[in-house]
């Protein structure tokens, strides 16, 4: 960690479709919190798979915090927490025991082979943007300047996924 680094305030989306799925999510939130000092988390959603569609339903969650890592150190830290918990590389977009990916680090806008900054899907993610608009609906897109809220309502898909839990 960079000592010299101030605090950046960040986002990060949690999935999972294998397993205990709540229970992933509630390991990575307690794996996260030397990295991370949370401000706030969404509720857990039930969601369809996207873009694979033959594999079981996710549950999806987001959380708000603020960290003094860098972008590369946090990512390279959760990366180490998704290992800790058990995921086993798959296939593109494929079942997960967990997923977490960084949505936004602060006003960061960068692009590099293993990391952009903000996330390059958000705009086309509801299981994304809806728990992200729970805790951050105000947050605007650097690059498309538009808030979390207006990106959600702009989708053409209006269904409510289910909240399995109020938070994790």
């Amino acid at each position: 960690m960079d000592k010299t680094h101030t605090f950046s305030t960040v986002c990060l989306a949690l999935g999972a479709n294998l397993g205990d799925r709540l229970a992933a999510l509630k390991a990575a939130r307690e794996a996260l919190e030397p990295f991370v000092e949370i401000l706030d988390l969404s509720s857990v959603y039930e969601t369809t798979p996207a873009y694979v569609m033959d594999q079981p339903l996710f549950l999806n969650a987001a959380l708000l915090g603020k960290t003094k890592f860098d972008p590369r150190g946090l990512l390279y830290s959760v990366k180490n927490v998704e290992l800790e918990i058990g995921r086993k590389p798959t296939f593109r977009y494929g079942p997960r025991v967990i997923d977490i990916d960084i949505i936004f680090y602060g006003d960061e806008v960068m692009k590099t082979p293993e990391l952009t900054l903000p996330h390059d899907s958000i705009a086309e993610r509801s299981f994304v943007l809806r728990p992200l608009t729970e805790i951050a609906s105000d947050w605007v897109h650097p690059v498309l300047g538009k808030s979390a809220r207006d990106l959600l309502n702009a989708l053409p898909d209006k269904a409510d996924p289910r909240i399995i839990a109020e938070s994790f």
